[in-house]
């Protein structure tokens, strides 16, 4: 009896190893293909919406991709962050519909050496703003200045805010949501405490004057480089 018991718990055993041999070795390949898909020469780039899309060719096959602004030239070879595939996307300020586009974090490197990721963190998405912007608080229950809000952000952590800023920046239909930035004055911009990224159903214009009431969300990491240590989501605007 007890040589059968040992018998049948080697078999398992075998199994086991077996079975974890063959997951590890999938995932290994589907790492590589992964990073494959995601290098390659540009054969075609443009800049629209705080967004660069970019064409890479790799082995005969095309691929889009979009990613935080940068500069891309046509003929260059690089490779990029891993991202998350969307599939018939539409891109409402290119007015241009992809069958299939890849939201990179970046490029990670040029002619196939490898480069430290850059933060694509909420410091690193902070928009420049052209002119110099001053708006007044927002009155009322829970209003606060976008410095405030950083400055008091885990005493604030999922409560309901009130801010009142400029949109500088909004980005339609990106990880099925729209995403605004809101500045107004306050804040250190070498920081990254002066600009605050919403995300909301809506869409505010470039240049409203809005107030927006939403819920504070803190390290909140979407995947694919979006990541916020601090986010306002399920916002509404008023201008």
């Amino acid at each position: 009896m007890k040589q059968r018991i040992v018998r049948i718990s080697i078999v398992i055993l075998v199994l086991v190893i077996a079975g974890i041999g063959f997951t590890v070795e999938t995932k290994a390949q589907g790492k590589l293909e992964e990073q494959a898909v995601l290098a390659g020469k540009v054969v075609e780039t443009m800049n629209s919406g705080g967004y660069t899309y970019v064409r890479i060719e790799n082995a005969g096959k095309k691929t889009w991709l979009a990613i935080p602004e940068a500069k891309v030239k046509t003929g260059e070879t690089l490779s990029f962050l891993p991202g998350l595939e969307m599939q018939n996307f539409e891109s409402k300020t290119l007015k241009r519909k992809f069958d299939s586009i890849i939201f990179s974090g970046g490029i990670a490197g040029k002619a196939g050496t490898a480069a430290q990721p850059k933060d694509s963190g909420s410091k690193g998405k902070v928009v420049a703003a052209a002119e110099k912007i001053t708006v007044e608080k927002a009155v009322g229950l829970n209003a606060h200045t976008v410095a405030d809000i950083y400055k008091n952000s885990k005493s604030l952590s999922k409560k309901q805010v009130v801010v009142k800023g400029k949109v500088v920046k909004a980005s339609a239909g990106i990880i099925q949501r729209n995403w605004i930035h809101i500045q107004d004055g306050t804040g250190d911009a070498q920081k990254g405490t002066n600009n605050l990224v919403t995300t909301s159903s809506e869409l505010p214009a470039v240049g409203d004057i809005v107030t927006a009431t939403g819920t504070l969300i803190l390290d909140k990491d979407f995947g694919s480089g979006y990541k916020y240590a601090v986010i306002i989501e399920n916002t509404k605007y008023k201008k």
